[in-house]
């Protein structure tokens, strides 16, 4: 029976796959799913995580854990942020192949493109110029896992594959105030304001800069998609030194315009003013989609509904630590 190992089933983007996969098993699918707390299996740890893989010795690794965080988190903890990621990655992708694992699915995050990156981001745009600087040190090591894939990938043959997100959100989502990303930072700014009855919210920066949104459930959706596509198909639609693939939904919203839209959900009546003083990172990052959307995938949740998706979620999990 196939044995399918999830890195990082705990955090958001892993507990939507393992949520689809244990769907998978239910309906009928014969495989065996392996997962390690933290507590369990620290995987920056390179003797453990060696141990681990020739005990268990997985058919497929889905590697989806990371140390991740918002500006605030990426401009203070730079250090920790490139050094776990990169110990992550290299110790889970080379002890995989160690024990044989034919196939991986690496998952990083639309940072690694240049910051003057032409919009919206295609694959070819990956070390075409300069990183944007507060998350300079994540972006690095999501590059680095990427060329890990593509240089085993070639030497010794294995199907190693990565997919790109763009900003994702939902249920399982960090909502703490300093070291979350801009979505779930701004459902809780919201919601303690519409608690507190508050006059005013601030957001960070001009609410000007364009971001673009994926529900969590597409992405674990669009990871399984990924990784189940026959190789022939994977390699026609990818290069063997840029074989990543983008997942986004390919349009993208203001942060004001979010910050209403956030407002409206969790039932905020004040008003909204902007903190220009505040870091807002780069004026867009969309993602182009066209690779994915060739091979046949595409996005499914409405953004509107997704945000109600993750208040729910805040709210009947509020008393989790990290809320």
């Amino acid at each position: 029976m196939q044995k399918i190992y999830i890195a990082g089933h705990r955090g958001m983007v892993g507990g939507a796959i393992l949520r689809r996969l244990q769907a998978r098993r239910q309906a009928g699918e014969p495989f065996e799913l392996v997962t390690r707390t933290h507590a369990e299996l620290d995987l920056t740890n390179q003797n453990a995580v060696r141990a681990f893989m020739q005990e268990e010795r997985p058919d497929v690794v889905i590697l989806a854990a990371a140390r991740v965080g918002g500006i605030h988190a990426n401009n203070t903890y730079p250090a920790d942020f490139i050094y776990e990621n990169l110990m992550i990655e290299c110790n889970v992708i080379h002890q995989a192949f160690a024990a044989g694992t034919p196939r991986l699915l690496q998952l990083g995050s639309s940072c690694i493109y240049p910051v003057a990156a032409s919009q919206p981001m295609a694959e070819d745009a990956l070390l075409t110029g300069v990183l944007e600087p507060t998350n300079e040190p994540y972006a690095i090591a999501k590059i680095a896992g990427i060329k890990l894939c593509e240089s085993y990938n070639r030497q010794h043959g294995t199907d190693y594959r990565s997919v790109m997100p763009t900003n994702l959100y939902g249920p399982g989502d960090n909502f703490h105030p300093e070291n979350s990303h801009v979505m779930p930072a701004l459902i809780r700014r919201f919601h303690e304001a519409a608690e507190q009855e508050l006059e005013e919210v601030a957001i960070w920066g001009s609410g000007r800069p364009r971001r673009e949104f994926l529900h969590v459930d597409d992405m674990a959706e669009a990871s399984l998609f990924v990784l189940d596509l026959d190789k022939d198909i994977y390699d026609a639609n990818t290069q063997p030194m840029l074989s990543h693939i983008n997942v986004g939904t390919g349009t993208d919203i203001s942060i004001l315009d979010l910050a209403k839209l956030i407002a409206d959900v969790t039932g905020f009546e004040g008003r909204i003013v902007t903190d220009p003083s505040k870091p807002e990172g780069s004026m867009r990052k969309l993602m182009d989609v066209s690779r994915l959307a060739k091979m046949g995938w595409r996005a499914r949740v409405d953004l509107t509904a997704g945000v109600a998706d993750a208040y729910r979620w805040f709210l009947d999990n509020r008393a989790d630590a990290r809320l």
